[in-house]
């Protein structure tokens, strides 16, 4: 059965999981087309993709840097566009069937509102867009008719999960981390850490913000709070295990005590064409399992006292609100502090409960409040840093 092509947006083509994606698009056989490409940096690179894939348009979200680059070698029938607001219109053309939403960081918010408010199909890589504001993006995709689909890996695997029984069937969910670089360092051990020992994850290949999450585990503390909202689960419903090998992604378990999960390297292409190519699977380049080796897989509790920020996203996912924004906002700033030498990795997780704690808690607030207070999180951060 021939499957109809579908126009993909990839907002964030030069970062991990564009790259990824784009690999996918271009193995694809004409099932996925790039349509448009995004990035904030790395303009070099993102015009190399632009020759590749030829896209309609070419979206470079910072102006400024962008009015200083030298477009001239922009393939001809190619539309570049310049700014943020450029990703929002971009993301509601009738042209676009899916928008990859691969942007790290609550700017990723507005594009994949656009797309939601317009119906759109949203292959979720950003997670911080459920952490700020879970409950409105949730409503607004019910309202409008929008899709979210999961695209990391352990969303995607608890997605898939999921569609061995029905929603009432659930008892709990399990999200799986590898523990990160430092999971055998002692307390002290860890307050010795550098940028650099942070920046070597032991399994998988990411972006320096989230490669430093997953050395707090803070990226699984934003995980509890997506996880509640994209699938309508209590905060109790969801538990972490440390699994370093990264080879089981999720499992769900259901009343009966059946434990459904899902396998597979530790590749991003797998998850992205899942949410791309939805609701069909095709042959695909991500890796395999090779059977004929042999495996160990080993599981442990996660310890919420040697890991502090997982006590952060049960809170967060608990309230809902305003308190996932602040507690993103804040650790957006605590990270880009510890990478430019100004906080040490242990101080991490106490500046985001610091700012957490300080700030005025809203149960229904608006996406401008929640914008808002992203900025006020920042600046208590920037003043935390100061003291």
């Amino acid at each position: 059965m021939s499957v109809a092509a579908k126009n993909v947006a990839v907002f964030g083509s030069t970062g991990s999981i564009g790259r990824n994606a784009l690999e996918v698009i271009a193995a694809s056989n004409g099932r996925l087309n790039a349509v448009a490409l995004s990035a904030y940096g790395k303009l070099d690179l993102l015009l190399e993709q632009a020759r590749q894939f030829r896209p309609r348009w070419v979206i470079a979200a910072d102006q400024t840097v962008a009015a200083r680059f030298d477009w001239t070698s922009l393939p001809q029938g190619t539309e570049l566009l310049k700014g943020p607001n450029a990703l929002a219109e971009v993301a509601a053309a009738t042209e676009v069937d899916v928008v990859l939403a691969a942007i790290v960081g609550s700017a990723g918010l507005r594009s994949t509102w656009a797309a939601l408010e317009s119906k759109k199909t949203v292959a979720l890589a950003n997670k911080e867009t459920l952490v700020m504001a879970g409950g409105l993006v949730k409503r607004l995709a019910a309202e409008r008719g929008g899709t979210i689909l999961p695209v990391d890996s352990e969303h995607s695997a608890i997605f898939q999960a999921l569609q061995a029984g029905k929603h009432d069937e659930v008892r709990r969910i399990i999200l799986t981390a590898s523990g990160g670089p430092f999971r055998d360092l002692s307390l002290e051990q860890l307050k010795q850490v550098t940028v650099d020992d942070a920046l070597h994850h032991p399994t998988w290949d990411m972006g320096p913000k989230i490669t430093v999450d997953s050395a707090t585990m803070m990226n699984k503390a934003l995980e509890i709070i997506e996880s509640r909202w994209l699938f309508d689960l209590t905060a109790e419903q969801i538990e972490v295990v440390i699994h370093p090998q990264s080879i089981v992604h999720s499992f769900v378990e259901f009343v009966d005590g059946s434990v459904i999960a899902q396998m597979g390297p530790p590749d991003m292409k797998l998850p992205i064409q899942y949410a791309l190519e939805y609701p069909h699977r095709q042959n695909g380049i991500a890796q395999r399992l090779d059977w004929h080796q042999r495996w160990r897989l080993e599981f442990e509790p996660a310890d919420q006292e040697r890991c502090p920020a997982l006590g952060l996203g049960y809170d967060c996912a608990r309230r809902g609100g305003t308190s996932g924004a602040v507690l993103n906002a804040a650790n957006e700033a605590a990270v880009e502090a510890f990478l430019q030498g100004e906080l040490h990795f242990t101080e991490i997780v106490p500046a985001c409960r610091s700012v957490l704690e300080a700030h005025q808690f809203e149960p229904d607030p608006t996406l401008e409040r929640l914008e808002m207070l992203d900025r006020w999180a920042r600046e208590e951060v920037a003043r935390w840093v100061c003291t």
